[in-house]
């Protein structure tokens, strides 16, 4: 078993802004802009119902993956067009994880166990219910074997243009209720222990925008902490 996680999620590139993470662990899932033109039909900001105020992106349709049921999505699906995190996902198999991590802005009074101003945090993952599909691989499934993946993102683009596809387990996949830190509490680009002791990752550089690949100890360490309360990572210092 290994793992792989990747960053997604709003960042103050795109659309300008991060999610919220709250004093107690808790935070909302912001996905992206869709940034080309789709086949099919996409939400916007505002027909995600969030509880972030997004009034002045309100109107701009969203790029939503990874699509999590939790937050309005129909399946566990993710897709990328971009090599360097295409490459790492391509090497997993089912049975494997993939982590999902975002920078969030801290909001309100800045708790012990989180940076200040904004840090890296894991917000989900899927356990892969089948070997990844390549771009190239999806276009020679037939229909129905295509439909798992029809509400992706990239699938709804006009051009499908992704490098890889991935399937969560519906039993083994979820979007976190509370948050597990990547960052020190001394700040966001601080990387904590799982990042330097535990991944293939070194913390030095913008790490918090890298893929990083867990092996087996790793990413039996990170489920471990799935529903710990975020000052269990920053008690282990």
């Amino acid at each position: 078993m290994r793992s792989v996680a990747i960053n997604v999620g709003a960042n103050t590139n795109e659309p300008g802004f991060r999610g919220p993470l709250s004093p107690d662990g808790t935070f909302e899932y912001i996905p992206i802009p869709e940034a080309k033109p789709t086949a099919d039909s996409v939400p916007t900001y505002a027909d995600l119902g969030l509880a972030t105020d997004v009034s002045g992106v309100a109107d701009r349709p969203v790029h939503f993956d990874p699509e999590f049921p939790e937050a309005g999505g129909e399946r566990y699906t993710y897709g990328d067009e971009h090599g360097v995190k295409a490459r790492p996902l391509s090497a997993l198999a089912a049975g494997d994880y993939l982590f999902f991590y975002a920078t969030l802005t801290t909001t309100g009074d800045s708790p012990a166990w989180a940076p200040e101003r904004w840090g890296a945090y894991v917000i989900g993952h899927f356990r892969l219910a089948r070997d990844p599909v390549t771009g190239e691989a999806y276009c020679d499934l037939s229909q129905t074997e295509q439909a798992v993946f029809d509400s992706n993102a990239h699938v709804k683009r006009a051009e499908f243009d992704a490098e890889v596809l991935l399937l969560g387990d519906p039993g083994g996949s979820c979007l976190y209720e509370t948050v597990v830190p990547l960052s020190r509490p001394s700040g966001g680009t601080d990387a904590n222990w799982l990042v330097t002791d535990r991944s293939s990752d070194s913390g030095k550089g913008p790490w918090w925008r890298r893929p990083m690949r867990f092996d087996e100890n790793g990413t039996e360490t990170l489920l471990s902490l799935v529903d710990e309360h975020p000052r269990a990572v920053a008690d282990q210092q």
